[in-house]
């Protein structure tokens, strides 16, 4: 295994994160003007109900810490329901008066927090914004400097000169602690270890293999073929959500070219944190689970209903916790579309929007 390697699977393992996703939007019917929410280690742990203006807890250990630290509550209340619709709202209007609007959808996203790394010590912040899909704004911890990515971002760059110091001491300190208690007191949930299931998938005779891992917990972990005990390097997948709050992770190999006899010698490693041992599946046919041979025909007559409905999918998107108005334009509801769906997918960088 290459030392490349090893250094990935140990950051993936000591680093933590607290991350808050926040979205202020002007012009979308039926839609919020402000949503918000927090992350730990990449499980959403509460978020702002705009309706209701009140916090709402999404684990057991965070409405405890509510229940019995007041003041957290009164400090997410107000930077909920007082600070950000202020700032937001402000951030809008002056992009608006910029460009001589008045009206029209727009949304602005933002994204703040800090990753840990346990096992150096290291602390990075993380504050970045983007209006309308695209890069907007972002803050440079390491030469304390507001970075515009598009001429009109020059004017906050501006008024937000005297908040530098104020940054760098709330994302590299404030924000960590608050990281590292919010990692103790949910230890019993945040640290437990769940095994995952492992299973061979195949669609049909001529497609990859897939090793299929769901359930696990918590989402740090690697997975990936090898071949007589080394690594082969293709087709790694991404960790993924489960609706339960587990995870799940998926690697190909294509198998096609493979002799039958060579079979033995491929196996997929899932490699867990905090698990000494790997959890090792050979490539065996026996094992493979598919069901080409019953389904071909059924497939074959609902093909266009399924290619159908796909379509219908993408041109009515409902991102969660928002409902696009249907008299709107299509261009404007796929964009919008666009954007809350990769702020409810819970990327942390907002550069690939510019795709």
């Amino acid at each position: 295994m290459s030392l490349c390697f090893l250094f990935y699977f140990e950051r993936v393992w000591y680093k933590h994160s607290l991350m808050y996703f926040i979205t202020g939007s002007s012009g979308i019917p039926n839609i919020p003007d402000l949503a918000a929410f927090a992350e730990v280690d990449g499980v959403e742990v509460g978020y702002c109900d705009i309706n209701n203006q009140t916090i709402q807890p999404r684990q057991d250990w965070v409405k405890q810490a509510l229940d019995n630290y007041h003041g957290h509550l009164r400090m997410y209340t107000y930077y909920c329901f007082y600070n950000l619709p202020d700032f937001f709202t402000e951030f809008i209007s002056i992009l608006k008066r910029q460009s001589n609007q008045t009206g029209g959808v727009h949304i602005v996203q933002k994204i703040e927090g800090c990753e840990w790394n346990e096992n150096t010590g290291e602390v990075n912040g993380v504050l970045q914004y983007g209006y309308d899909g695209e890069g907007f704004l972002e803050f440079d911890f390491q030469r304390l400097t507001w970075i515009p990515l598009k001429p009109e971002a020059v004017i906050f760059t501006e008024n937000l000169i005297s908040d530098r110091n104020d940054e760098k001491d709330y994302f590299t300190k404030i924000c960590p602690h608050r990281l590292k208690w919010y990692l103790d007191i949910g230890k019993s949930s945040m640290q437990r270890t769940v095994l995952p299931s492992v299973s061979l998938l195949q669609k049909t005779p001529s497609s990859p293999v897939t090793c299929h891992a769901t359930g696990f917990y918590p989402g740090k972990a690697v997975m990936f073929w090898r071949k007589d005990g080394n690594e082969i390097h293709e087709n790694k997948g991404e960790i993924l959500h489960n609706h339960d709050g587990t995870f799940q992770l998926s690697v190909n190999m294509n198998a096609s070219s493979v002799p039958s006899e060579d079979w033995t010698s491929y196996s997929c490693v899932f490699q867990f944190s905090g698990v000494e041992d790997n959890i090792i599946t050979k490539l065996n046919k026996s094992t493979i689970r598919t069901n080409w041979g019953k389904i071909k025909l059924a497939m074959m007559k609902v093909r266009n209903t399924v290619d159908g409905l796909i379509r219908y999918k993408e041109k009515n998107c409902h991102p969660p916790l928002a409902i696009i108005h249907s008299d709107l334009p299509e261009v404007q509801s796929r964009m919008i579309c666009r954007i809350l769906h990769t702020l409810y997918c819970k990327k942390y960088s907002l550069n690939h929007l510019n795709r």
